[in-house]
């Protein structure tokens, strides 16, 4: 990979980095970039709460209807709502050039924002005894793993898709080791989206083979 420097529409020097990856045809660089939209990493934790309330219901067994509801809009104001709100705080602010937080630099402010949310969110889950143990499981994963992006962005643009994807098989994973149903279907299907995603992010970003792999 070799970084330079270019002139935006703006004419303002910005950098570009080259993956060596070649540059797939139009139609497929469309569809890469719906993947990378539909499971942003924002919205993969919400999926899975939905998931876990409606597909895969024992966990909440003892949960109402409207119960399993708050579950799902819990996830999605501390998983999505409040840090898609900072971000969009911190290109307000002029913080940061891009939503698509493109550099290492930018996304310093935002790991550790979410981090604080993160953190939350496993905190007050793991003193909620109503809710189930694997909940509070994916809760602190998604937290730690956050911290180990942060970590790692020190060194690299670690692949913020990948991370999910690998929170989300493992995930999954895990929930087949302790359900006594079969969990091949859904085993399956995650490692396909994983796998589509992650794909998704080498053809449409200027993401290195090694970002993606150590985010996954």
């Amino acid at each position: 990979m070799s970084t330079g420097l270019m002139v935006d529409s703006q004419n303002q020097l910005q950098e570009f980095r080259d993956t060596g990856l070649p540059r797939q045809p139009a139609a497929l660089r469309i569809i890469a970039t719906i993947f990378s939209y539909i499971f942003h990493p924002l919205f993969v934790p919400v999926y899975i709460s939905w998931f876990l309330v409606s597909v895969q219901p024992y966990l909440f067994a003892s949960f109402t209807i409207p119960e399993k509801m708050i579950v799902v809009i819990r996830f999605f104001v501390l998983y999505s709502f409040f840090p898609l709100v900072t971000v969009l705080l911190l290109k307000a602010l002029g913080f940061i050039k891009s939503i698509q937080l493109k550099t290492q630099q930018e996304r310093i402010i935002p790991y550790i924002a979410c981090g604080l949310y993160y953190f939350w969110m496993w905190y007050v889950l793991r003193n909620q005894l109503e809710f189930p143990k694997l909940v509070v499981v994916l809760a602190f994963a998604i937290f730690f793993a956050s911290s180990m992006a942060l970590m790692a962005n020190i060194y690299m643009k670690v692949s913020m898709h990948a991370i999910s994807m690998g929170v989300m098989v493992a995930f999954i994973f895990l929930l087949a080791f302790n359900q006594g149903i079969p969990f091949g279907i859904y085993i399956s299907a995650a490692l396909l989206i994983a796998g589509l995603v992650c794909t998704a992010r080498f053809i449409v970003s200027d993401h290195t083979p090694k970002e993606v792999y150590t985010g996954l």
